[in-house]
């Protein structure tokens, strides 16, 4: 093979390790966002969890107050 022939398979395979190790840079850049974004949405799901809305709870309050709402009831 000629001199040239040969230079253009070295640079052709420069180029292709260039780019694999690019690719393989975004790989891991997106596994630690990966990462990172189920850490957040877990806390996201035990904030909602620990904030959850009144009505859940509502019905044992209106039964711990009943008590006191029938005195109001009888003032």
């Amino acid at each position: 093979m000629p001199v040239v022939a040969w230079f253009t398979v070295v640079v052709a395979g420069l180029i292709i390790v260039a780019a694999a190790i690019g690719l393989l840079r975004v790989v891991l850049h997106l596994k630690v966002v990966d990462s990172t974004l189920e850490q957040v949405t877990g806390g996201v799901q035990a904030v909602a969890a620990k904030t959850s809305t009144v009505p859940t709870a509502l019905p044992s309050v209106n039964a711990s107050l009943a008590p006191v709402r029938d005195f109001c009831d009888s003032i």
